[in-house]
């Protein structure tokens, strides 16, 4: 039961908060402060788990809970402090999605970008199981990854590809294969960043001639937030991922790490979200307002990333606590929520301590550490996971162009590579800057890019580049390999070093960089790549392009008649040489799939990034605002529903063969179903149980019709009525499966349609609603290759 004291605190932090979402600039005037935080419950499985917690919970000291959820420094990129007389040594959190960044003997996996543009749900749980099993050999308790935040409202934005698309659903279902895959092996997954955290720029408060200018605002509408940026989250909390990082920006005119709409009302409460949110690294800027507002961790504890400095939490909480402004059943949830995954997972008994080769790679000073974490000696992590990030990487590849079936290549004996991102890198094994500028002052200029900057990078042991596998692949059968891979000398001509000329086939290679810290400036590849192209594709008839880094593209040299393949290989991850050969020779048979849209020009993206040099210069403090009114209208969907013309649609992939579909049949499992999930019906991680329940089902055949082996992705759209709204009644994703098959064989893939994939959120009522009128159905190979339609009536 509420003190008084506790009740007159709720009052004005509710006050405060509500304060906090009036704001000029958007039309958005409030967004409601939503108080208490909801308790956990063990929903989704964890009771036993949560009852070993309450165990641990019940010794604790205050000035050890307030320790329990207070980042500390350590070894690690964050860390909770060992309590020796409970025998609990600490917890272990390091980045990040991709790879266990603060090790050595560790693997670099593909980006989820590249798992994305795969489609496959069986590579992507295996690149979760893997890069779990690394973290756990390492001593990591938790992954921070996987990323639905950002999703990718602009191209442009600096980290989309730590993410998988934008398109929700298949953000959803691979979240939720990712998540399920992490755990499995027994270390908890920190699904991030929530929510709204679509650019880099102005992500963080900056300081303008002694002002203090606040952080980008998203203000997004209740529709949008449900229908496209809490779709994934769902999936993820389904999944029973452990732990949500909030994020840096502010939503709705609050910071998302002490915004109680978001974290209390719509993840703890209306998704039932049963573990913990943690802060993303010093996105805290309050105390008790920000764990009352349903904050769980503050990481990394104290306040800005310097060593020892005082933190917001820590001693503050129990301050607190003692004077009542805090009362401590919020502290006690707390606590329940980050052990309780803890337990569930077993990470109590037997768990690796901290690998040592972490110590000198941590921003923490080993003299700075407050407290004893036991180190184990260095351990190599890697095991056999290469065969997984070369299959993953060549699966991850789309196929744009193939023009007189150039590929697969067969025994060229004249090969030519060329540009800077054909070669092995020059500056070092680890690209964690994030400041995009130092590519331009030739820290980045030379050498292939498996993978993009920042916290989502990872520290290479190898790289396989894709000139050294050509050689190889040369060697093989004899073949000359000439290259060039200055970007400046090729596209100033240099190409007359060639002889005997032309090659057989040119193979050149583009990349664009991406990082933490700032969003892409250009989706045309850097270093001066278009003269590039166009000096290749005038010396040498037979040119392909190879594209890595930041997606998507434009590609102005498209339609050049001496450009006779494109191929999309996003980011493969250290084995990159190796995957990208496999899909050139034909080893494997391209099977990749567009997850986002190609624009014939950069302006035809609408959604572009807030900034200008009106805004950077301003000191009103609250001047940074984007609105984010779309609803689904984002990527392929904003495109379909102003019928513009695209380079290549989502979805969109070639193959050395060709498929057919035919015969769609579809079936309700329930008839007559109420339109809206029961209210009494049980809230389970994810939401209301009865969102996730089965209503329908299509089916269609799908058959190889050409004389090489091969998989394809057969792709289900649905389009609800009018009734749905405007940004909603458009064709969207809402199911695939990548199916292999054999030249000239037939398969019958399912599509099963839940509740929430049929329904549309209604604002006024509050919950997810059946249309009343017939749902459109397509089945096809991309979302503009359509072969087959029907509609359901639910």
């Amino acid at each position: 039961m509420m003190t008084l004291t506790t009740a007159l605190t709720w009052l004005t932090l509710a006050a405060t908060s509500s304060a906090q979402f009036r704001y000029k600039h958007t039309q958005y005037e409030t967004s409601p402060p939503v108080y208490p935080t909801p308790n956990i419950t063990g929903a989704g499985g964890w009771d036993d788990a949560l009852e070993k917690s309450r165990v641990f919970l019940s010794q604790l000291s205050l000035e050890e809970k307030s320790q329990m959820v207070t980042g500390t420094p350590g070894p690690c990129v964050g860390n909770i402090a060992p309590i020796p007389h409970l025998n609990f040594s600490g917890l272990c959190l390091q980045d990040g999605p991709l790879a266990i960044r603060q090790a050595v003997y560790a693997s670099v996996f593909p980006a989820q970008l590249t798992a994305a543009a795969s489609w496959d749900r069986e590579l992507t749980r295996a690149r979760g199981v893997q890069i779990a099993q690394e973290f756990k050999g390492k001593g990591s308790h938790v992954i921070l990854g996987p990323v639905v935040g950002p999703i990718g409202r602009s191209p442009f934005g600096g980290r989309n590809w730590e993410g998988f698309s934008p398109d929700a659903y298949l953000s959803g279902v691979l979240v939720e294969e990712t998540v399920l895959g992490m755990q499995s092996a027994g270390v908890q997954a920190c699904t991030k960043h929530y929510i709204g955290n679509e650019q880099e720029i102005q992500r963080n408060p900056s300081t303008v001639n002694g002002t203090t200018v606040e952080a980008i605002s998203s203000n997004i509408d209740d529709k949008t937030m449900h229908e496209t940026y809490l779709w994934p989250f769902a999936n993820a909390l389904h999944a029973g991922t452990a732990s949500i990082m909030c994020s840096y920006n502010r939503i709705n005119g609050s910071y998302g790490c002490q915004n109680s709409k978001s974290l209390n009302g719509l993840l703890k409460e209306e998704l039932g979200f049963q573990g913990y949110v943690m802060s993303d690294w010093s996105a805290v800027h309050t105390g008790v307002a920000s764990i009352d507002a349903g904050l769980d961790m503050n990481m990394p504890g104290g306040i800005g990333f310097s060593t020892g400095s005082p933190s917001y939490w820590g001693p503050n909480l129990t301050t607190a606590m003692t004077n009542g402004t805090l009362d401590v059943s919020r502290l006690d949830d707390a606590i329940l929520r980050i052990m309780t995954p803890y337990y569930f997972l077993n990470q109590d008994v037997g768990y690796p301590g901290v690998d040592r080769s972490t110590v000198p790679m941590s921003f923490y000073s080993r003299d700075n550490y407050q407290h004893e974490f036991a180190l184990t000696e260095v351990v190599d992590v890697r095991d056999d996971h290469a065969k997984l990030i070369r299959q993953l990487g060549a699966a991850g590849t789309v196929l744009l162009k193939n023009t007189n079936n150039t590929l697969p290549l067969k025994k060229p004996m004249n090969i030519g590579v060329f540009g800077n991102d054909a070669s092995d890198l020059t500056v070092g094994q680890y690209s964690l800057s994030g400041a995009a500028g130092n590519i331009f002052e030739g820290n980045y200029a030379m050498g292939t890019l498996p993978v993009g900057g920042g916290s989502g990078t990872g520290r290479y042991s190898y790289i396989v580049s894709p000139l050294e596998a050509i050689k190889t692949q040369g060697r093989s059968f004899g073949a000359l390999v000439q290259y060039v891979t200055d970007n400046d000398i090729i596209a100033a001509g240099g190409l007359s070093v060639l002889q005997p000329s032309p090659p057989d086939v040119c193979v050149v290679f583009l990349k664009s960089w991406a990082s933490e810290g700032d969003d892409r400036a250009s989706l045309i590849a850097e270093w001066n790549s278009t003269l590039v192209v166009e000096q290749t594709a005038k010396v040498c008839p037979n040119t392909i392009v190879v594209l890595h880094g930041a997606a998507p593209h434009v590609l102005p040299w498209k339609d050049n008649a001496n450009v006779t393949a494109i191929l999309a290989a996003h980011m493969p991850g250290q084995e990159t040489g190796n995957s990208i050969v496999d899909i050139l020779w034909g080893a494997l048979n391209p099977s990749g799939k567009l997850p986002y849209t190609i624009a014939n020009e950069e302006s035809d993206y609408a959604k572009l990034l807030i900034n200008s040099t009106e805004l950077l210069e301003s000191t009103d403090p609250d001047i940074w605002q984007d609105d984010f009114t779309e609803g689904n209208l984002i990527d392929y969907k904003e495109f379909d529903a102003k019928n513009k013309s695209v380079a290549y649609e989502f979805g969109f992939g070639l193959s050395y063969t060709t498929f057919e579909l035919s015969e769609i049949k579809t079936s309700v499992a329930v008839s007559n179903a109420s339109r809206v999930p029961s209210s009494s019906a049980k809230i389970v991680p994810g939401g209301n149980v009865e969102l996730w329940e089965a209503l329908a089902t299509v089916s269609a055949t799908v058959t190889n019709t050409g004389g090489v082996d091969g998989a394809t992705v057969p792709q289900l759209y649905i389009t609800l009525p009018a009734e749905a709204g405007e940004t909603q009644n458009v064709r969207a994703l809402r199911g695939f499966d990548k199916v292999e098959l054999a030249a000239g064989e037939s398969a019958t893939v399912e599509f099963t349609l839940q509740r929430r994939d049929l329904s549309y959120w209604d604002v006024g009522a509050q919950t997810w609603r059946l249309p009343e009128a017939a749902i459109g159905v397509d089945v096809g190979f991309s979302s503009r290759d359509l072969k087959l339609n029907s509609e359901l009536s639910i």
